[in-house]
C-alpha cells in the first residue's frame, strides 16, 4: 500500500486541476453507514460507464468495423449484469481482458494514440468493476440498478455540437470525471473499514493516469492551447460539485438538507 507522500504527490496536480475540493458535506454524508450500499452501487456503475465512454469514443473515432464489434462484445457480460441482471462474480471472473487485437482505421489521424490509451483504461475500469462487485458480495450487498445522478450528462451538456471540438470536449470532461473520482477515493478512504480503503487507495494512481491521458489526447488532437476550454469545463464541474443536489451519488453535490 502507497504510503502519505505518495498519496500527496499523486493528488498534488489532481488538486490543482479540479477547481474546487469536495466539499465536506459530501464527506459527511457519504461516510454515514448507511449510505456504503449506494455508494459502492454508483461506484460500480461508473466503473462500468467510464469503461464504456472510452469504448463509444475509439468506436466512433479511432477504430475498424471488426474492432467496433469486438468492443460490443467485451462490455457485453458487464451490460448484462448491470441493465439486465444476468451473470455473477464468477460469470464476470477474468473477462476484463480482451484476447482480439484492437485494429485502427486508416483513415484517421490519431487512431493508435487513442486506442492504446482507451483500451488500457477500459481494462482497469472493468476490473475495477469485478473488484467493487467482489465488494458487495462480501458484505451481502445486493446489486440493484439506479438512475444516474446529474454529474456527468450535466458536464456532457456543455460540449460543442461540431467536430473535431466535440472529441475534444468529451476528453476534457473524461479529463474532469476521471480527477474527481481520484480525489474523491482520497476523501473517502479514511472513513472507510480497511479492505475498502486499501482498494480505494490502489485506485489512486490509475485514476490520476487516467486523466492525465485524457488531457494528453484533447492537447494532441486539438493542435492548439484549449487551456481556456479546460478552465470553462472545469469551472461546470467546480459548480455540480459544490451546489445543492437532491440526488445523492459518488459524484453528487453537496447532499440536500431534506
Amino acid at each position: 500500500m502507497i504510503n502519505q507522500a505518495q498519496i500527496n504527490q499523486i493528488l498534488s496536480p489532481i488538486n490543482q486541476f479540479l477547481h474546487c475540493e469536495t466539499p465536506d458535506e459530501w464527506v459527511y454524508e457519504a461516510k454515514k453507514p448507511e449510505n456504503l450500499k449506494i455508494i459502492l452501487i454508483d461506484h460500480l456503475l461508473c466503473e462500468l460507464k467510464a469503461g464504456q465512454s472510452a469504448m463509444f469514443l475509439i468506436r466512433k473515432y479511432a477504430v475498424d468495423a471488426d474492432s467496433a464489434a469486438t468492443l460490443l462484445d467485451w462490455f457485453k457480460p458487464y451490460e448484462d449484469f448491470a441493465y439486465r441482471k444476468i451473470g455473477n462474480l464468477d460469470s464476470l471472473k477474468g473477462k476484463s481482458n480482451i484476447s482480439k487485437s484492437i485494429m485502427a482505421k486508416s483513415n484517421s489521424p490519431y487512431s493508435q494514440e487513442l486506442i492504446d490509451k482507451m483500451v488500457l483504461l477500459i481494462k482497469e475500469e472493468l476490473h475495477h468493476f469485478y473488484q467493487v462487485l467482489e465488494i458487495m458480495t462480501d458484505r451481502g450487498i445486493d446489486y440493484h440498478t439506479i438512475p444516474a445522478g446529474r454529474y456527468a450528462k450535466g458536464l456532457l451538456s456543455h460540449m460543442t455540437t461540431y467536430e473535431p471540438n466535440t472529441l475534444i470536449d468529451k476528453l476534457i470532461v473524461g479529463a474532469y470525471i476521471e480527477a474527481r473520482s481520484c480525489e474523491r477515493f482520497a476523501k473517502l478512504a479514511p472513513h472507510m473499514d480497511d479492505d475498502i480503503a486499501k482498494f480505494y487507495i490502489s485506485l489512486l494512481r490509475s485514476e490520476a493516469r487516467h486523466y492525465q491521458d485524457y488531457l494528453t489526447l484533447a492537447e494532441q488532437i486539438a493542435g492548439h492551447d484549449i487551456s481556456e476550454r479546460v478552465r470553462f469545463l472545469g469551472q461546470v464541474e467546480a459548480d455540480l460539485i459544490s451546489t445543492i443536489d437532491d440526488d445523492f451519488k459518488f459524484h453528487s453535490g453537496i447532499p440536500s438538507a431534506d
